[in-house]
């Protein structure tokens, strides 16, 4: 029996292409924004809609970290305002500069608590803007405060992702999204699992590259491409063509990549670079099939602790850069010391670039997808070294109408100023309060 609508000129969002593979694991794939599913003003069709019933295009939230910190030299621009000067650890983004928000200035300081290391409860406040109980964050992180409000007509109410495999430490090193106090939500890391998933059928024909996906699906999109206008033909195609592609690269890593890292490895995982643009691809086409609305993207863990090979930095950790712990590291005072941190700091804004553009890339509705995704990201200090929780920076791209972006802005307000801001005069979650939010900050919106 069919699962698609094929209605030429009414098509809702909320339609997968469904199937079984060989071993009868359910397959669902979803569809990219066609323009079958949007009127003529570029609001979405709902699901069994007639002619008249539509809604508008649904905003999604993605929440994306880094551990340690950042030197504020070749990090913070030394001018405000729409002239501010691209330094080397945000040139990535110089060519995406007019859809993103640079600020600094933000204080990152979470109430009372017991004090382990700065690590935790920079993490905690980061997170929550609650204290550290000795286990956890006090409260759940805010991404979770926005999935409650929004998530809940998506497939997935929110979805965790990582890279950085790391063992060392406690739940706080290792999570960024807490559904509240002891109540940890691992990010996925392994792209094979986040790939089962997405699509879920958990079958090992495809790894081994004997089948595809797609097979399951191949009489429903069929039916569905029969009844569609040229333009998403072609655009449902693409975006066919381009899951087989990511079904490709996820089976060309390495074996030991199927695997979670053994405790006592070194933190050494030198396909970093491959496995975050695997991640990033699958983030976006879960946003762009409306799979989820809200997402945290766990770039490198709470004091990282990784060597970066494809950098060439690998006489030291992450983390020994920043303090020079084991005596093998420049001082992170130094010149040599604050390049790489630098060079380290400018990988982390690349991939983050990568996923930019990614959703700036995926038509939808009269814009983007990018139009209607607001990113946050934020680093766990400002310089690591110090564990510094003033002057805290963060990168907010997405949402053009709604955000005042191009720009650099120094901010006098908390972490929880800008998180309540994003969440209700952006996102339009209603939450009307947050920890160690007081006031809006009306300088970041359009």
């Amino acid at each position: 029996m069919p699962h698609v609508i094929t209605r030429r000129s009414r098509l809702s969002r909320r339609i997968f292409l469904k199937g079984l593979s060989l071993t009868q694991a359910p397959v669902v794939v979803g569809l990219p924004p066609l323009i079958a599913m949007f009127n003529s003003s570029g609001t979405a069709y709902a699901a069994g809609t007639g002619a008249v019933k539509s809604a508008p295009v649904e905003e999604r939230f993605v929440l994306w970290f880094n551990g340690n910190g950042i030197p504020e030299r070749y990090w913070i621009p030394s001018r405000t305002g729409m002239e501010y000067d691209m330094t080397p650890c945000l040139m990535p983004l110089a060519r995406l500069r007019d859809d993103v928000l640079v600020l600094s200035g933000l204080d990152n300081s979470g109430p009372g608590g017991p004090v382990v290391n700065g690590h935790h409860t920079s993490m905690s406040a980061l997170m929550s803007c609650t204290h550290y109980t000795g286990r956890g964050p006090g409260g759940p992180s805010f991404d979770q405060y926005v999935a409650r409000r929004l998530g809940g007509n998506s497939r997935f109410r929110s979805m965790q992702i990582g890279v950085s495999q790391e063992s060392f430490g406690d739940a706080m090193h290792k999570n960024m999204s807490w559904a509240g106090p002891d109540r940890p939500l691992p990010p996925e890391e392994i792209p094979h699992r986040l790939f089962d998933r997405l699509f879920g059928g958990q079958d090992e024909g495809w790894i081994n590259r004997k089948r595809s996906i797609l097979d399951a699906v191949r009489q429903d999109a069929a039916l569905l491409r029969r009844n569609l206008p040229k333009e998403d033909e072609l655009r449902l195609d693409e975006h066919l063509s381009s899951i087989r592609d990511l079904e490709r690269a996820i089976t060309s890593l390495p074996p030991e990549h199927r695997d979670m890292a053994k405790p006592e490895e070194d933190f050494d995982m030198k396909d970093w670079p491959r496995v975050a643009r695997l991640q990033s691809d699958m983030l976006a086409y879960a946003l762009a099939t409306r799979q989820t609305r809200v997402a945290s993207y766990m770039l490198t863990k709470c004091q990282g602790l990784s060597r970066f090979p494809w950098l060439g930095h690998t006489s030291a950790r992450h983390h020994d850069y920043t303090h020079k712990m084991d005596g093998k590291s420049p001082s992170s005072g130094s010149a040599a010391g604050q390049r790489i941190l630098s060079d380290i700091c400018r990988w982390h804004v690349e991939e983050f670039a990568y996923l930019v553009a990614k959703l700036k890339s995926i038509p939808e509705g009269e814009g983007t997808l990018l139009d209607k995704t607001v990113l946050v990201f934020v680093h766990e200090h400002a310089e690591a070294g110090a564990h510094k929780n003033s002057g805290m920076i963060a990168l907010v791209a997405g949402c053009k109408n709604k955000l005042a972006l191009g720009r650099h802005a120094r901010i006098a307000g908390t972490i929880g100023d800008l998180y309540l801001t994003v969440a209700d005069d952006v996102l339009g979650a209603g939450l009307g309060k947050f920890p160690t939010a007081s006031r809006r900050l009306t300088g970041i919106l359009a």
